[in-house]
């Protein structure tokens, strides 16, 4: 019964007699008592899991992934719970490593319609949330008016153009690079390339402007190098674009970089627009959408905690700033 004080109620034991207890542990090699069992006696293991949807190291190398993620970070902290990453690969491994993973609740970061671990999530019954969707068996949802938020931005980046390019997201988890006009876009698989297609299509159409007159440049990664190469490639093209609206600030910079590389004057030539308001988008004076991910990382958190969800969706703005017209 001491020895049981000493690992789970220490307040119960004298000091001088705890100290006594782990000197005989460790002449024993005794570690103390095995983690799972004591979970299993809890009814929780003391960790919140976090669902990628994208290799390991996307998580340090996408700034507003790592902004969503110190979000949930905060909660854990402020909660006492470890942090699980769970990165999905796209291969067969996938949905027994969600199936598996020992965690009390699932953040999802944003996803495709088809992946198969959200059916792994329903099924373990656990508290979990979908960071911008998509729905799922009843699985709440938490994430700005995408759509809303890219006609917004869109009126903006597209006032006076008539070669407009929207620089996006993949389409499916194929992640393939392709250019399309308007009408043959095709199935969007992820809700948030489609929310913010959508969105920048009602702002170019709702302006008079005409379907295949709005053209889509999908980025096989969320990546400054990608947004330049693109961009780069798109102003050297035939029809170069006179307005560039990005799905994120990340692919915003690239095309800011191209511009540069190519002699076009922003805003003059080439209006570009962002998506998150991050750090570098003041610096560059980039119009763009200002969200608060970390926020909305530790909604997410406590959400999937055992919290309840909130009854509005988060906030959002259009920051205007040099880069538009």
């Amino acid at each position: 019964m001491t020895v049981s004080y000493v690992y789970s109620q220490p307040g119960r034991v004298s000091a001088g007699t705890a100290e006594r207890v782990r000197a005989a542990a460790r002449a024993l090699s005794y570690p103390g008592p095995d983690p799972t069992g004591r979970a299993l006696r809890r009814g929780r293991v003391g960790s919140l899991g976090v669902v990628l949807g994208e290799r390991l190291s996307y998580a340090f190398d996408d700034p507003q992934a790592a902004r969503f993620l110190s979000g949930v970070a905060d909660v854990c902290a402020a909660e006492g719970v470890g942090l699980t990453l769970l990165p999905i690969t796209g291969g067969p491994s996938d949905v027994q490593r969600v199936a598996e993973a020992v965690v009390d609740g699932l953040v999802v970061w944003t996803t495709s319609d088809d992946d198969p671990v959200l059916d792994a999530i329903a099924d373990r019954g656990l508290p979990a949330v979908v960071h911008a969707g998509p729905q799922h068996r009843g699985l709440p949802v938490l994430g700005i008016d995408d759509r809303a938020a890219a006609a917004a931005v869109g009126r903006i980046a597209f006032a006076g153009a008539r070669r407009p390019v929207v620089l996006g997201f993949p389409l499916d988890r194929d992640r393939e690079r392709a250019l399309r006009t308007g009408p043959e876009v095709g199935e969007i698989r992820f809700p948030v390339t489609r929310n913010r297609w959508d969105g920048f299509r009602d702002a170019w159409t709702g302006d008079g402007g005409p379907p295949a007159g709005l053209r889509l440049a999908v980025c096989p990664v969320n990546d400054v190098g990608e947004g330049a190469a693109f961009a780069a490639e798109l102003l050297a093209g035939d029809d170069p674009p006179d307005a560039i609206a990005a799905m994120s600030d990340e692919l915003a910079l690239g095309a800011l970089r191209a511009a540069a590389g190519a002699g076009v004057d922003v805003p003059a030539d080439l209006a570009v627009t962002g998506w998150d308001d991050g750090d570098a988008a003041a610096a560059v004076g980039l119009t763009t959408v200002s969200q608060s991910l970390r926020e909305q990382g530790a909604l997410c958190a406590r959400i999937a905690l055992g919290g309840p969800a909130p009854g509005t969706p988060p906030a959002w703005q259009v920051v205007v700033r040099s880069t538009t017209r």
